[in-house]
């Protein structure tokens, strides 16, 4: 038993069938020596916690048997002859044969099969009483400590049954009591003796055969943590750190003159809480490459993370699917690397308990009929019931049709009576997550493909021109409303005002809804998001879709999002596909693509990447922004504005300054001379050298914004500046005080219009203000100060008036509370500046928006796992095409489908196709899809051969191809894996400081490693001089290398290379062993 606060207890039987228990993990106690510590004091007793009292004849063979639950008294004399749960011994059989009893009850024996694990225990417990064993329990937790018993007895208190020191946790209880079918109350969360007591005996039942141990994979071991767990936990760690500094100090300082400010540093538990969100495993930052990924991001649910597993010692029985996934967490959507099994995502329709416990809807159903009742159940309660599918045939009535129904029960899969069925799942889809769910025809690809497409899908670039795709499964609206990437309307109405920026709507006041009681604005206005930079560099862009005059009911769609279509998500684009080889070039899973599809940006995105600069304050002094940079051109900082950083709209290429920055250079040691004319002349001003913000190598775009982040400057204008925007402050809270006492006023007033108030009276000097029974007029109400009065006894006589008067009031009152907190806190950010990490005195960022066209080493998918690399960007004109003389815009490989067993491709193949021709957008549902007969009929409908095959041409020659081919509209995605990100070249560049080797991976600028496998290839072909420059010149040979470069510059002949320095550090290294390592010149001495 582990408790969220309190020693652990853990209890186990050994070979020799004796019951032990652990305390806190130490030493292990016969679990009697604990009941006779909690006040079974006789061995009977404790028998008797797991045996009932049986009748037994008075007889020689009751000695050593045990005595019931009740004395038993020789009725004659009043004698006690034997106490309950003692031993019979002789003596005792022969005084109740003298009293001429002739029945007796004892505790029953067992059966003689049964493990006498109890009696075996007692005999092995050493102790005799109830005070022995308190005495050796209180040894075993505090030794060296001389007990006492009240001592020893409120230690055994404190451990188990004291809510300050014991907490099992709501959790902890909801399992005990569910586990051994205890009625305890939730609320208490301590244990009882009524718990020792199920445990030992479910324990006792188990080594009988009797009862289950529990699954650690089943959903209902298992639980979710959310945030507010998690920290709720820091919080308390932070909080128990402070309390003992606070004890600390309170021991050290005077009590006399001690203050709270002296005692409390809450810097303590703001340290906890900002180390868990700043480098806590599970605080990540979220992933924006397209809606469906910032969902799924937030569904996640991860078995890694403190208090839970490593990824190392993670076996495959807790990756592995398990039947309690049903519903709960999606059995396809997880990582394929090390974390796959550890990381997955909630299922559709599954929601999180109040105990952490996953959840997952059914239909009730009863007497064979499915309800329109739904109940979530956890995966404990779902072992219980009899579950028939979503897709069961129903009639009208809700009955079941067939007479046998396929079924769940726990991990087994019967076809069983209608009326047996207790539950009904609400959707077939309820089985996978969000972004499996959109997959259509996932029930004809393979785990491991659905898996990929999956996982493909949130990778995909957010599109120039977005497009729906036409084979939906009919998910795609509601993932993009629930991403909150489109912007839906809070009230209906009519739109009034549509712009690139904002939209507003003229509410429909009888149908609206007012966010609070001060809410009486005619229009509600939506801010766009425009050309934004998310996480993961993709831009986001809301465009408008209503327009002006648009009558709109709540939750209609007003703006599209990025990677959205009408409201529909749309990560790429429907292209005309064709399965067929194209003179090889695409080979293992290349894609041969149009160059219509660069020429009409069908897959071109926008990129918008972020570059930071800070200014620092050295030891030699601050640095500068500036234009003025040594040694630059004028050309060079053409793009620079007055205060040194590049202008907004500035096209940008590799190298361009984009902050120019002065550093001090250190002042070197002056010559006498030098010092004179310095004195002379007076200081020539400091050496400086630039060290701008320059584009990376492979950059090209344009800038759509620039920030300046600044500590607090001291200067005369500054100051000026400071003054003038506080009065903005100022006047603007002025502004929106006005607007919320006129609100206030005029609800006020429409409230008690001609109604008569009761006595109101002065909040400052209880003068009386209004008399009672006056009306309330306008003239009055602009006589009177809201805030400032009172009423004595009620504003009016209806009791129902009076609360809503109050309610309004308070809630004015709070909002201008915090209009003035606001307003405060926004001045003193402005006095204070912003926030910068130490030595850092400004900060600049400058965004620079990228159009990235399609390109040959771009990686593209569609959503069925079928990945490739665009290998060959075709003229349109070369690529083959259909009878009508439609060119296709994509050739896959044919031998991409049949290894890889994703035939989902094949079927949206057909039904694009058929829907293309026929103008129709598909919705086809995972697992209640549509059939092959079904694709066969729209592929008739739309005039098309029904295997989905054509007539194609070469593009080239304009001759037929032998075999026809298989074509249709796939919809293809472009993954955040440009080749223009990757692609990588380096002349000179940064070497390591150890090794003077050159560094590794694009980030660096590093080169291209040449590694043992690459020598040996080298050594193969007998190179030998290509292998010695690659190990010298070219790597770690530093003064070979630039030898080499001035004889590259000079024209001469390379000269012989030198020793690599890798060799240097290894012989120092055999020098720090104490090995005298010596390198000699052969040539010289001739004993070589």
């Amino acid at each position: 038993m582990l408790p969220s606060k309190g020693p652990w207890l853990e209890f186990s039987i050994d070979i020799n069938d004796i019951m032990y228990v652990h305390i806190d993990r130490r030493r292990k106690l016969p679990v009697s020596l604990l009941l006779r510590a909690l006040g079974f004091s006789k061995n009977g007793e404790i028998l008797s916690l797991f045996r009932e009292d049986v009748e037994a004849e008075v007889s020689e063979e009751l000695i050593e048997r045990v005595n019931g639950s009740r004395d038993i008294i020789d009725e004659s004399t009043g004698e006690i002859i034997l106490e309950a749960y003692d031993t019979i011994t002789a003596d005792h059989l022969e005084a109740l044969q003298n009293a001429k009893i002739e029945r007796v009850a004892v505790l029953s024996a067992g059966a003689a099969t049964d493990p006498a694990v109890i009696e075996n225990t007692l005999k092995k417990d050493p102790s005799e009483n109830e005070e022995d064993a308190l005495t050796r329990i209180y040894n075993l937790l505090r030794p060296g400590d001389p007990p006492n018993i009240e001592t020893a007895r409120g230690l055994l208190d404190r451990l188990f049954f004291n809510s300050k020191r014991y907490n099992l946790g709501d959790v902890g209880r909801y399992r005990i009591n569910g586990r051994l079918n205890l009625e305890l109350p939730f609320q208490s969360t301590i244990l009882h003796l009524e718990d020792f007591v199920s445990i030992i005996r479910y324990l006792l039942e188990l080594r009988m055969g009797q009862g289950h141990t529990d699954d650690i994979d089943h959903l209902g071991n298992r639980r979710v943590r959310l945030v507010g767990e998690l920290l709720a936990n820091q919080f308390s760690i932070g909080l128990t750190r402070m309390a003992r500094t606070i004890r600390e100090r309170m021991s050290l300082r005077d009590e006399a003159q001690v203050t709270p400010h002296d005692l409390v540093n809450a810097r303590t538990v703001s340290t906890v809480v900002q180390a868990f969100f700043g480098s806590s495993q599970l605080s990540q930052f979220m992933q924006q490459t397209n809606p469906l990924d910032e969902l799924t991001h937030k569904r996640r649910l991860s078995a890694l993370g403190p208090g839970g597993l490593s990824r190392d010692r993670a076996g495959f029985e807790v990756r592995d699917v398990h039947y309690t996934h049903y519903g709960r967490i999606c059995p396809i959507e997880t990582p394929e690397g090390p974390n796959i099994g550890l990381i997955s995502s909630l299922s559709t329709y599954a929601r999180v308990n109040s105990f952490g416990f996953v959840e997952t809807p059914y239909r009730k159903v009863v007497d064979g009929i499915a309800t329109i009742d739904i109940e979530y159940l956890t995966a404990d309660q779902e072992d219980r019931y009899t579950i028939a599918q979503a897709n069961a045939p129903l009639n009208e009535k809700g009955a079941f049709v067939d007479s046998l129904v396929k079924a769940r029960q726990r991990d087994d899969y019967p076809m069983i009576a209608p009326e047996e069925v207790e539950y009904m799942d609400v959707s077939p889809r309820q089985l996978v997550s969000a972004a499996a769910a959109l997959i259509p025809f996932l029930e004809h690809d393979d785990a491991n493909r659905a898996l990929m497409g999956s996982n493909m899908q949130r990778q995909a670039v957010p599109l120039l021109f977005t497009e729906a795709p036409l084979v939906g499964t009919g998910m795609e609206s509601k993932v993009a409303r629930d991403s909150g990437a489109v912007v839906l309307a809070r009230n209906p109405g009519e739109v009034v005002r549509v712009d690139a920026d904002r939209i507003v709507v003229r509410r429909d006041k009888k149908h609206s809804t007012p966010l609070s009681p001060l809410d009486t604005a005619d229009e509600d206005e939506y801010r766009l998001t425009k050309f934004s930079r998310s996480n993961q560099d993709c831009c986001i862009n809301q465009r408008p879709l209503a327009h002006v005059g648009d009558k709109i009911e709540k939750n209609k769609i007003l703006a599209d999002g990025p990677a959205t279509k009408q409201g529909d998500l749309a990560l790429g684009v429907n292209v005309l596909v064709g399965f067929m080889s194209w003179n090889g070039y695409n080979f293992e899973d290349a894609i041969v693509i149009s160059e219509r599809l660069l020429k009409k940006d069908i897959f071109t995105s926008i990129h918008i990447e972020e570059f930071e600069l800070q200014v620092r304050d050295t030891k030699r002094g601050q640095e500068e922004i500036t234009r003025e940079i040594p040694n630059v051109s004028e050309g060079a900082v053409r793009n620079l504005d007055d205060d040194g950083i590049v202008r907004i709209g500035a096209e940008v290429g590799p190298g361009d300054i984009l902050v120019g920055k002065v550093t001090p250079k250190g002042e070197t040691e002056l010559s006498p001379e030098e010092r004179l004319l310095r004195a002379i002349f007076g200081e020539k001003a400091g050496d400086v050298r630039d060290a701008s913000l320059k584009a990376p190598p492979g950059m090209e775009g344009v800038v759509i914004d620039r920030k300046v982040f600044s500590r607090k400057e001291r200067s005369e204008a500054s100051r000026k500046k400071e003054k003038s925007e506080i009065a903005e402050l100022r006047a603007e809270a002025d502004n929106k005080n006005q607007q919320l006492v006129q609100e206030r006023d005029n609800q006020f007033l429409e409230l008690l219009k001609g109604k008569k108030l009761g006595r109101l009276r002065s909040k400052e000097d209880d003068n009386l203000v209004v008399r009672e029974g006056t009306q309330l007029t306008d003239r009055l109400l602009e006589r009177l100060d809201l805030a400032a009065i009172t009423p004595e006894e009620n504003w009016t006589d209806d009791e129902e008036l009076n609360e809503k008067i109050e309610v309004l009031l308070r809630y004015s009152s709070e909002q201008l509370q915090l209009v003035e907190e606001q307003t405060e806190r926004q001045i003193e950010r402005l006095m204070r500046g912003d926030e910068l990490p130490p030595g850092i005195v400004q900060l600049v960022k400058v965004y620079i928006a990228k159009r990235r066209k399609l390109a040959v080493g771009d990686k593209m998918a569609g959503r069925h796992g079928n990945k490739g690399v665009v290998a060959q960007i075709v003229p349109e004109e070369d690529m083959p095409y259909l009878e009508d003389g439609t060119p296709v815009d994509v050739c896959l490989n044919p031998l991409g489908v049949p290894s890889r067993m994703n035939l989902g491709q094949i079927f949206e193949t057909h039904l694009g196709m058929a829907a293309q021709i026929l103008d129709l957008h598909m919705a086809t549902p995972v697992f209640d899809g549509a059939s092959l007969e079904e694709v066969k009929n729209y592929l008739e409908e739309a005039d098309f051969a029904t295997d989905g095959k054509a007539t194609l041409y070469d593009g080239r020659t304009g001759q037929c191809i032998d075999k026809r081919v298989t074509v249709g509209y796939i919809y293809m995605l472009k993954l955040s894996h440009l080749v223009a990100d990757k692609i990588h070249a380096r002349s000179i560049g940064p070497y390591s400081l150890v090794t003077q080797q050159p560094l590794g991976g694009k980030a660096q600028f590093g080169g291209q490693r040449f590694g043992e496998m690459e020598v040996w290839a080298l050594e193969a072909y007998g190179s030998a001089y290509t292998l010695q420059e690659m190990l010298t010149v070219k790597s770690d040979d530093v003064a070979g290398r630039s030898k080499i470069y001035e004889a590259i510059v000079k024209g001469e002949n390379p000269p012989e290379p030198g020793i690599p320095e890798s060799f240097n550090v290894l012989v120092k290294e055999l020098q720090s062993l104490c090995l005298d390592v010596i390198l000699e010149d052969g040539s010289k001495n001739e004993n070589y």
